[in-house]
C-alpha cells in the first residue's frame, strides 16, 4: 500500500505473464475483497531498458522485420532492427508488444 507502506503477501499464481516486465518498485493495481486478493494488474505500459539482442545494420529498415530482445527483466520481445542495446522501449504488459523506442 503505497499510502500506510503496509504489505500483502500475494502468491505466484495470482501473477499472470505480463508480470515478466514488472521491475522492482512499480506499483500495480491489487484487487482484494474483503481482505482476500484475488487479483493484481501491472501498469498497461512500461519503459524498459534492452540488455541484449543481435546487433543493427544501417539500413535494416525492411517493414515488419523484428528481431529479438532481451529486456532488463529478463523478458524476451520481438523488436524492430534499429532496436540496439542500452535503448529504453515502452512495451505494452497486455500482450507483451513493442509500441516505441524512448
Amino acid at each position: 500500500d503505497p499510502e500506510t507502506y503496509d504489505l500483502v503477501p500475494i502468491g505466484a499464481e495470482l501473477l499472470g505473464d505480463n508480470f515478466r516486465f514488472v521491475k522492482e518498485n512499480m506499483s500495480c493495481k491489487v484487487m482484494s475483497y474483503k481482505g482476500s486478493v484475488f487479483g493484481v494488474e501491472p501498469p498497461n505500459f512500461v519503459d524498459l531498458e534492452v540488455t541484449e539482442t543481435d546487433p543493427g545494420f544501417k539500413g535494416d529498415t525492411v517493414q515488419g522485420s523484428t528481431k529479438p530482445a532481451t529486456l532488463e527483466t529478463g523478458a524476451e520481445v520481438k523488436v524492430p532492427m534499429f532496436v540496439e542495446i542500452g535503448d529504453v522501449l515502452q512495451i505494452d504488459t497486455r500482450d507483451g508488444r513493442f509500441i516505441k523506442r524512448m
